[in-house]
């Protein structure tokens, strides 16, 4: 199982993540609200400003200080073949 850092520590298992989004429109902001009053909302930011939504495929929602595209290079760096660069 392949585990990124989303930020302050906290690792989210990769093969159980849909979508990193960002939080500014209103869907996803709807989709946060929904996630919270059912209970379901995991909040990372320790206070911070959310910069990325992850959606997880259990129908967690977890909130993260990082940006998506921060998160997308962690996620390549974790998914890249180690021996792809040795010949």
């Amino acid at each position: 199982m392949k585990l990124i850092n989303i930020g302050f520590g906290n690792l989210v298992a990769v093969n159980r993540l849909i979508a990193v989004v960002s939080p500014e429109s209103a869907p996803i902001k709807r989709i946060i609200q929904d996630v919270r009053e059912r209970g379901d909302l995991i909040d990372a930011t320790y206070g911070r400003r959310t910069r990325a939504v992850i959606i997880m495929d259990s129908g967690h929602v977890i909130l993260s200080p990082l940006t998506p595209e921060t998160l997308n290079a962690r996620f390549r760096e974790k998914t890249e073949d180690p021996s792809e660069g040795e010949q």
